[in-house]
């Protein structure tokens, strides 16, 4: 049965049959559904949506199904019962696991376009990358439906598989497992014709016992493709690709020169920015040129090149549309602007599927109530302009945009649907918008830029960018998301998650993380003191905040702000009571017990009095009862964090015996998250490790690094030997040298230890150490091993490489201190896959 109304619509009573379902409530209203819902976060149209109640170790869809209700949805996918007659006029579908109906679904409708062929791709890395480019070279020819950016998990490639249309006439998906069994499941969806196996390296190796056996399970999307292409040169790939599939076609490529390759590399020269890839096909000499030097791009490259030959291009039509590559810049920034503005910048591509992505990101970013969105025509969608355009005004209405600038000629067309309440201007070309706009036309607003390539809306963003020291400090978000997953898979089902952002979260910016957390639906959020928790507050954001240093004098803000103290002391108990007494509302407070650490916090001694106080003040409500490991992370100490544990369940039961009811507890910052689950109670703390640190061996090579200082070299010069570097002349040239200054000092947070080659930074692919002393704003570093480097490259500080490990390390210190004495003067730059 094919789907009604049009090409991805299907009546809810179609979708219960697929699924296997069965409506709870018996069937009220025979509704087209035509968006799955998965997370409450992204709703866009809610009267078409369907949302299936995902359940995980850590998070349970159901628990959403009310709020989402009040937002107007009225189609859901279950597996557990539901109180249904709470929800009038809705449709319930039971389910035994809602995650396989959701592929359930995806795999019919992918049958309903069995016809349509589709390019699958997996392995280790490169695969966002390999599809977004062969879209490009490809899309002059086909009208091409893709994964979104990385829309390649279990339940990724389903919501992929669901923007099949009958329009399309070629589909490039991505796949990406974790563990055995998962490729089985999504492979079906897929269904693919062609295969593309990139690599195999690290990733996601924890859930396979070797290299071999996620071969093999990764192979498994190959099954019934009618050709398959590959890399020869891993050898282990290559054997069990013939070891599984020894009657399948295959297309084979050799970057070492393998002469039994059916594409065989013999020579790649790389330039700066250029690399030719020479090659033998079919017995003749080919070559492309790519405008890239990068070993990854390299390798990229030549899966596409296998492609296109594969399909029967010609080299010459290969050669040009594959020196127009850019690099996929699938990354969403958000930085400060002009005139009090916060600005979104999102313009490496333009299609329906990314605008509501940056719609729903410019959402979470709700300081500022004027929303303005500057857009381009949309050249990617494969959709038809009218109904194009009405879902882009329907977005736009959702989100509450107070005001459209178009850009482009087809955009126009959206002015006569627009509502009353968004304002609109519109221009032909970028060049006539900077020609004739105003800076002074753009006051505290959120701008959102969501262009396509061609108009190089670059130039908008340096326009409207705030103008800042060069000096810069990037917090990849989707690192963050990432490092906090990691972590909650390793939690107790239920145990809640405190996230510690005092000293501005690291170093890395309370309300920005603040909002991101709150927006992954953690617990509490925790600061050092009420005037960080004031400004969360200012900032919008609603979770409970904990105040680990609440003061007498800030007493009143905490109860104004509604912010929640650590009272670790009588005394501070009876000077908060005071402040207090006279108020009928509850108010929470988080004790503090000493069990070690010997800083703060409440002892045996003190109990009997404490228990005492609190009954005679019932409006002081105890939320939670915590304390801290002195060693969490040392095994050497490890008898001591148990005697410690022990202490505190004893004093944990001493007072809720007393108070009568049992609160929230938590002893483990992330340190001990992995080391002792057996102590993960009802809460744990999270910290450091958010921001891609953690002493244990085993969950480090998991995390992400989040933040990353970068400096610009803003002048070389050329030492003669003998000449002195710097202050103080610490720094001598023994032989010629070229030096490059770059624009960070210890006033940036890179301190003076640093210095006189005590650390070397990255830059122009290579490293360089700092000659002489560190100065206040700048930094001298010895480039005369690396020619390559000029005048405006990016150096890196600290980020991927070197790791903010080495830096502290080179300083005698620990992580914390260097991401906590950045200075603020060092711009940050929010960026978001």
């Amino acid at each position: 049965m094919t789907p009604t109304h049009h090409s991805n619509a299907y009546p809810i009573t179609q979708i219960c049959d697929i699924v296997g379902g069965k409506f709870l409530n018996g069937f009220i209203h025979n509704l087209f559904i035509e968006h799955l819902l998965l997370d409450s976060r992204q709703l866009v149209f809610p009267p078409e949506t369907l949302f299936f109640s995902l359940v995980g170790a850590n998070q349970n869809g159901h628990d959403y199904i009310a709020p989402l209700y009040e937002k107007g949805v009225r189609n859901f996918v279950v597996s557990q019962e539901i109180a249904y007659k709470k929800f009038p006029s809705s449709n319930f579908i039971i389910v035994e696991n809602t995650t396989d109906a959701l592929q359930q679904l995806a795999a019919h409708h992918r049958r309903v376009f069995s016809n349509l062929p589709v390019i699958g791709i997996t392995g280790s890395n490169g695969k966002t990358i390999v599809k977004e480019w062969l879209f490009r070279l490809l899309q002059s020819d086909f009208n091409i439906v893709r994964s979104p950016k990385s829309y390649n998990s279990q339940i990724g490639v389903p919501l992929s598989v669901w923007q099949i249309s009958a329009q399309h006439t070629l589909g490039i998906f991505e796949a990406g497992i974790s563990k055995i069994d998962e490729m089985r499941r999504i492979a079906p969806l897929i269904d693919c014709q062609t295969g593309i196996f990139t690599n195999i390296g690290a990733a996601h190796s924890e859930g396979f016992s070797s290299n071999k056996e996620k071969i093999y399970e990764k192979l498994d999307l190959f099954q019934m493709s009618q050709i398959l292409i590959f890399c020869v040169d891993y050898l282990e790939i290559t054997e069990a690709i013939h070891d599984k599939f020894p009657d399948k076609k295959l297309f084979s490529w050799s970057q070492k020169g393998n002469k039994n390759a059916d594409l065989s590399v013999y020579a790649v020269h790389s330039e700066v920015q250029t690399t030719t890839i020479s090659a033998i096909f079919r017995e003749k000499e080919i070559a492309v040129q790519i405008p890239f030097s990068d070993l990854p791009s390299i390798e990229n490259a030549c899966h596409c090149w296998a492609l296109m030959l594969c399909y029967g291009y010609a080299n010459d039509i290969i050669r040009h549309r594959i020196s127009q590559l850019e690099p996929v810049a699938m990354r969403l920034e958000l930085k400060s602007g002009i005139n009090g503005c916060l600005l979104i910048n999102d313009s490496y591509n333009s299609d329906i599927t990314s605008l509501t992505a940056a719609l729903n990101f410019m959402e979470q970013q709700n300081t500022l109530s004027q929303k303005t969105i500057i857009l381009s025509d949309i050249l990617e969608s494969g959709w038809s302009k009218t109904k194009l355009y009405a879902a882009v005004t329907k977005l736009l209405s959702q989100k509450n945009i107070t005001r459209l600038i178009g850009i482009g000629k087809e955009i126009k067309a959206i002015a006569p649907k627009l509502p009353n309440e968004v304002s609109s201007v519109f221009f032909d070309s970028t060049e006539d918008f900077l020609v004739q706009i105003k800076n002074s036309d753009f006051q505290q607003e959120t701008i959102l830029l969501k262009g396509a390539r061609i108009f190089a809306f670059e130039r908008i963003a340096n326009r409207l960018s705030q103008k800042a020291h060069k000096t810069i400090l990037e917090i990849n978000l989707n690192a963050l998301v990432e490092n906090l997953q990691v972590y909650r898979s390793r939690l107790q089902p239920r145990t809640r998650v405190m996230a510690m952002i005092k000293a501005s979260a690291y170093g890395s910016g309370s309300h920005e993380v603040g909002r991101l957390l709150e927006s992954q639906r953690i617990s509490y959020l925790a600061v050092a003191y009420a005037d960080e928790g004031i400004e969360l507050r200012q900032a919008g954001i609603s979770l409970p905040i904990l105040v680990l240093n609440p003061e007498e004098e800030s007493f009143d803000a905490i109860l104004r702000y509604r912010l929640e103290p650590e009272i670790y002391s009588l005394t501070l108990l009876k000077h908060f009571i005071t402040a207090v007494k006279d108020s009928h509302e509850t108010v929470n407070i988080h004790l503090k017990l000493d069990t070690g650490m010997k800083r703060l916090g409440f002892e045996q001694s003190d109990i009997e009095e404490l228990t005492l106080t609190l009954a005679q003040y019932p409006q002081l409500r105890v939320q939670s009862i915590f304390s801290h490991l002195a060693a969490s992370e040392n095994p050497l100490h490890d008898e001591f964090t148990h005697q410690q544990a022990q202490n505190f369940i004893n004093l944990y039961e001493q007072i809720c015996k007393q108070i009568g009811y049992y609160p929230l507890r938590h002893l483990l910052n992330s340190g001990g998250i992995v080391r002792f689950p057996q102590y993960h109670f009802e809460m744990v703390r999270l910290g450091i490790g958010l921001y891609g640190i953690d002493s244990s061996a085993e969950i480090q090579p998991l995390l992400k690094v989040v933040s990353s200082l970068k400096a610009t070299v803003s002048q070389l010069k050329t030492l003669a030997a003998g000449e002195s570097v710097g202050y103080g002349r610490s720094g001598r040239a023994q032989q010629a040298m070229r030096i490059a200054t770059l624009s960070v000092g210890y006033a940036d947070g890179l301190l003076r230890a640093a210095g006189n080659g005590n650390f070397s930074v990255q830059v122009g692919g290579g490293r360089a150490p700092i000659v002489g002393n560190v100065c206040m704003d700048m930094c001298m570093i010895d480039v005369t091993q690396l020619p390559q480097v000029q005048e405006g490259d990016e150096a890196t500080i600290f980020g991927e490489s070197p790791s903010v490990a080495e830096l502290a390390k080179a300083l005698n210190t620990i992580p914390y201190e260097i991401f906590t004495t950045l200075s603020e003067r060092v711009k940050r730059i929010y960026f978001q896959e």
